[in-house]
């Protein structure tokens, strides 16, 4: 699965029903555990029942980016 990072903070959005499919032919049925090594900093880490757009988000859950003055 190709994935390209920016600098800065990247929103990641992993469809777990999909992947799951894709790659090993079976139905996704849950998550056991988050392994997250010390080279990465996260501000979030959440599951949801399907794909929300910026506006259906939680304040909390949004991820305001600083304004880029050109």
């Amino acid at each position: 699965m190709p994935l390209k990072l920016d600098d800065g903070w990247n929103n990641i959005q992993l469809n777990l029903t999909d992947l799951t499919k894709r790659a090993y032919g079976t139905n996704y049925v849950e998550t056991l555990r988050v392994q997250v090594h010390a080279n990465c900093r996260l501000r979030r880490v959440y599951f949801s029942d399907r794909l929300y757009s910026e506006e259906e988000l939680p304040a909390e859950f949004k991820l305001y980016l600083p304004i880029q003055k050109s």
